[in-house]
């Protein structure tokens, strides 16, 4: 069993042991998650460290390109005349996904940690979460579109019971919600998956395959294909390609989420525990940026060039209506929700340029929000466990009554709208540098995209400053008396878990070479099959 497989099962086998445990055990089960979650991390650390930036390319649809590669037959049908059905155990990581692979280690650790504050069925809630954890690695990890489809929905049912069973009033109503968007678009990925097994042919065997690698290969896209089959077919006046590209674009931007899919999410942040808002902005949202750059563009390079103008406006779109949606919120956690549909329109801004700058600030801006946005929702957890209210006018001169909470949320807010020396001030500037050089390296997007999208900047300052203006400075004014004596500033398993965060946005908003060394190489590459 290779590394990567430890990483992505570990999680699996003790949450099987939870499920064996007697209930009386029940105090150990939050150690025993927090202890995985240690581990996990220091491997994916070390990975990390010892991912080869300088490793040698032979093309993006060759699988030397990945590290840690893990190959196995898994499932083998004998079809008769249509010859065997070939699905593979592949696993490997690249620049694309390392990141993403440590993002979700540090994410889960730090949910690890937030779900110290459940204290009800515990042995359910940890060995959902366990299953998660293993459902997330996968996903990042899997170069077998059957196998990544696997991951993919398995991600679906923890959350759903997570949301429904240990979130707010209407917790129902969100998981609900949560899982007939998100299922909607996957269903009909899998028929996209499906015609991609019976064009792509593995070189080796000669057998159709889920390799998600040789589907970027141009020739299997090409004559004899499904979609080759299918090409004089038009269905509403696209190609089949191009509808398969939209299919599949939709699924992954739901995940993001993307201006008009986005409806799910404030509903399941505000409904769901801390914990899992958490997971969700932190690591959920990533798996459909990841989704877009790796199977949207990087299967359908083609159509993915006709349709970037729109995938561009779609990220405007989502920049400006997120951030508007932030103003007008009462909720703190809500506006910290439309503030992630905000955050993300980046991220397609940066994917649509398709230039170097624009990749790489996609790629850090898919980072940075994950520290990010997991500190946020911690900020709010740490409030709303106190005294179970989030609405921005309740509170006043907070600064006064949690000082050192106050100095993690300047952190926080200053980190998000942008402010140089930090991680989003980097990976905004560099989006936006790729948005307005497209118009003059491959004419993709029009300048105006990159302008409006700095306007989005603005706004974010706008509502971040002014609730911190509203919530922490000033007399000291709460709504309820009692409240006074439950405010009381952080303690040190919170610290703990917001020091690492607020560190890690410094440091790669002053090294971001951190992250960019690891990951130019791929997206390099990876732009390669767009000229």
């Amino acid at each position: 069993m290779g590394l990567l497989s430890v990483l992505i099962f570990l999680p699996l086998v003790f949450g099987v042991i939870i499920l064996i445990l007697p209930k009386k055990m029940s105090g150990t089960f939050k150690y025993i998650n927090l202890g995985v979650s240690l581990v996990q991390l220091g491997l994916a650390t070390w990975l990390y460290f010892q991912f080869k930036t300088t490793a040698a390319y032979a093309g993006v649809n060759e699988l030397s390109q990945y590290q840690w590669l893990e190959k196995l037959d898994w499932i083998r049908l004998d079809l008769g005349t249509l010859g065997t059905l070939q699905i593979d155990y592949l696993l490997g990581v690249d620049g694309f996904s390392i990141g993403l692979v440590w993002l979700s280690a540090l994410v889960m650790l730090i949910a690890s940690l937030s779900s110290w504050e459940i204290k009800t069925n515990l042995k359910g809630y940890f060995a959902l979460f366990l299953l998660l954890n293993t459902a997330i690695k996968g996903v990042f990890c899997a170069l077998d579109l059957f196998l990544f489809y696997i991951f993919y929905e398995l991600m679906l049912l923890p959350l759903y019971f997570l949301i429904g069973m240990w979130g707010g009033v209407r917790r129902e109503y969100a998981a609900i919600k949560f899982f007939l968007y998100t299922l909607f678009g996957s269903i009909f990925m899998l028929l996209v998956i499906a015609g991609l097994y019976l064009s792509v042919t593995d070189p080796t065997t000669g057998n159709h395959t889920f390799n998600m690698v040789y589907a970027m290969n141009p020739a299997n896209y090409s004559a004899g294909s499904i979609f080759s089959a299918l090409a004089n077919i038009q269905i509403f006046g696209f190609s089949a390609r191009a509808v398969a590209f939209i299919v599949v674009f939709i699924a992954f931007a739901i995940k993001v989420p993307v201006f008009p899919f986005h409806t799910w999410l404030p509903d399941a942040h505000v409904e769901a525990p801390t914990p899992i808002s958490i997971i969700l902005a932190g690591i959920l949202l990533k798996v459909g940026g990841y989704g877009i750059i790796r199977i949207a563009y990087g299967i359908f390079p083609d159509v993915a060039v006709s349709m970037s103008f729109w995938v561009g406006l779609l990220g405007v779109i989502s920049i400006i209506y997120g951030a508007m949606n932030a103003l007008a919120q009462t909720d703190l956690k809500r506006l910290i929700a439309y503030s992630s549909v905000s955050h993300m329109g980046f991220v397609l801004l940066g994917v649509a340029s398709l230039t170097s700058e624009g990749l790489n600030g996609a790629m850090m801006q898919m980072i940075s929000h994950g520290f990010l946005s997991v500190m946020l929702f911690f900020i709010v957890g740490v409030i709303y466990n106190r005294v179970h209210d989030r609405d921005i006018y309740n509170f006043r001169g907070l600064a006064n009554q949690m000082p050192v909470f106050t100095s993690f949320v300047m952190i926080a807010f200053f980190a998000s709208l942008g402010l140089p020396g930090f991680s989003a001030f980097i990976a905004e500037v560099f989006t936006l540098i790729g948005a307005f050089s497209s118009e003059s390296l491959n004419g993709f997007l029009p300048r105006w995209m990159a302008i409006v999208g700095a306007v989005g900047i603005l706004l974010g300052a706008g509502y971040l400053l002014w609730t911190l203006q509203r919530m922490f400075f000033g007399t000291l004014r709460l709504k309820k008396e009692e409240w006074k004596a439950q405010l009381t500033d952080i303690n040190a398993r919170e610290v703990l878990a917001l020091v690492p965060l607020a560190g890690m946005t410094l440091i790669l908003g002053v090294m971001p070479s951190l992250a960019f060394d690891v990951m130019s190489s791929s997206v390099n590459q990876f732009l390669m099959m767009f000229k």
